[in-house]
């Protein structure tokens, strides 16, 4: 039996994992790394921390299953998307990476779209607006306030594009990751080349792209002797997170939507056809084999805005688990049952590093309101989770101005939660599934994709196939009422906020 090596470096860690033809997950392994914030609103890591826990992750997997790496029928990628990794000339990292929720670029961006004729003029060129976490404003600092890294720099890649650069010497990537950049002409599927020349950017940078099931190289003699696989497995594509969960939720056609609640969180939907976006709120980018294309909304903190609260509000429960042996989440999630639907008034918007979908701002801040003398820390924890939902609800209702919606399908820690998928189901007001797998997130994506490269399966919709239903959760009336009040409020949050956030930015806050 041939085996898929599906590798995926998010933001928190590099999670590897082996699929059968089946689409059974037969080993998993995920190795962590550190995030870095030199300044408010930056967000960097080293890309060879990516590297080294990539290859633990895979002499791990190898050690688990026995003549695993024989059975290695190709290798796929999925990554944190809009990462720059500049190299130099040798392929060596000039800087740490600049990562997706790094917010230094709003300058960069403006700069961008109106010299792209508005935005307008930039969607009419990428159907993407130019958003602070996007590759493209990131190039253009680089030059401005870098410019000795910026004149070293001979190619950039993304975060798992440098993974399989490692592997396989070819610096490339794929058509989902190249939209990401905010350089890149959706609708042909190629690099945006008027838009590149307007900013003045050297062509040279911008590397080659493949289509996601496209192989993209080999693993070399030098990176077998490092992880232990065998040399020349074909190294496919794959795409960027975002995108390929989608994938590796089942969603390859319009109708249902997928909900990701990761450290960032995400809407996403895919298209058989090009469609256009029309305000830009949404992000379309090219999926992961021809004629597909998968749009999402991002809000930029999700389950990082849970883990905040974990970690400034929860410390006992942090040392209770630990000292108990059971999850802190759980913890945290009982505390919030016991606040019940609406957490008593309080609201939260997770605007904790800036926001993206529906209001790309990298000024907002996060806001808890309704606070009184009697709010609890149930309260509190509860409203965090709801608030993060509500964010996301609003994402969904720009698909639901497209189309009528039938079904969510549910993925990330949000998915571990039986309360919080019934929250989700309550908000939404659609039935909200969990899949098999979808806790592997990106990697089980990209294996996916790396199974149709390598023959596994005739196509994404044969890929799809294996994957199974595993729970529904179906709305409770009694609790859409309460939720359609509080959202109603909660969709007040931002427009009230947003002369605060403008002034809090120009003074750098």
């Amino acid at each position: 039996m041939k085996y898929v090596l599906g590798i995926d470096i998010g933001t928190s860690g590099a999670k590897c994992l082996l699929m059968d033809p089946t689409g059974r997950v037969v080993a998993s392994a995920l190795k962590d790394y550190p995030l870095y914030t030199p300044r408010p609103g930056w967000a960097e890591q080293n890309p060879d921390d990516w590297w080294n826990a990539a290859v633990l992750g895979i002499r791990e997997l190898l050690s688990k299953e026995k003549d695993s790496a024989q059975k290695i029928a190709g290798i796929s990628f999925s990554g944190q998307m809009h990462g720059l990794v500049a190299l130099n000339r040798e392929g060596k990292v000039i800087r740490p990476a600049i990562l997706w929720c790094d917010q230094r670029t709003q300058k960069q961006c403006e700069s961008i779209t109106k010299t792209a004729g508005g935005l307008q003029g930039l969607l009419g060129l990428t159907n993407n607006c130019m958003l602070t976490g996007y590759t493209g404003g990131k190039l253009l600092w680089l030059r401005e306030e870098e410019p000795d890294s910026f004149h070293s720099m001979v190619k950039f890649l993304c975060p798992k594009d440098y993974i399989r650069f490692k592997l396989t010497g070819v610096p490339a990537t794929d058509v989902s990751e190249a939209s990401g950049t905010g350089f890149f002409d959706t609708r042909a599927r190629k690099w945006c080349e008027s838009l590149i020349s307007m900013v003045h950017l050297p062509r040279s940078v911008f590397f080659f792209f493949f289509e996601s099931t496209e192989q993209a190289g080999s693993v070399t003699e030098e990176a077998a002797e490092i992880t232990g696989l065998p040399a020349g497995i074909p190294c496919y594509a794959g795409g960027g997170d975002a995108v390929i969960q989608a994938v590796g939720s089942g969603l390859v056609s319009p109708g249902t939507i997928g909900i990701v609640i990761g450290t960032a969180g995400n809407v996403s939907m895919s298209f058989n056809a090009f469609t256009p976006n029309p305000e830009g709120k949404l992000q379309m980018f090219c999926g992961n084999e021809p004629g597909l294309w998968t749009s999402f909304g991002a809000t930029q903190t999700a389950g990082g805005a849970y883990r905040w609260v974990r970690d400034m509000f929860c410390r006992d429960l942090v040392h209770e688990a630990k000292r108990t042996g059971q999850n802190v989440y759980e913890l945290m999630n009982h505390e919030a049952e016991q606040a019940g639907p609406g957490a008593h008034g309080i609201l939260f918007a997770p605007y904790l590093s800036g926001e993206r979908c529906p209001y790309p701002d990298p000024n907002a801040r996060g806001i808890f309101y309704g606070m009184s003398l009697s709010t609890t820390r149930e309260d509190m924890i509860r409203a965090v989770m709801e608030g993060i939902t509500f964010s996301l609800r609003q994402i969904a209702g720009i698909y639901q101005e497209l189309m009528p919606l039938e079904a969510a399908v549910s993925s990330g820690g949000g998915a571990a939660s039986p309360l919080w998928l019934q929250m989700q189901a309550d908000i939404f007001g659609l039935p909200v599934k969990t899949v098999s797998a979808a806790s592997e997130g990106g990697a089980y994506g990209a294996a996916l994709v790396g199974g149709v490269g390598c023959g596994m399966f005739n196509n994404l919709a044969d890929a799809v196939s294996v994957i199974r239903t595993e729970t529904v959760q179906y709305p409770c009336k009694e609790n859409q009422e309460i939720y359609a009040r509080n959202y109603r409020l909660y969709q007040s949050l931002y427009p009230a906020a947003k002369p605060i956030f403008d002034l809090g930015g120009t003074f750098g806050y």
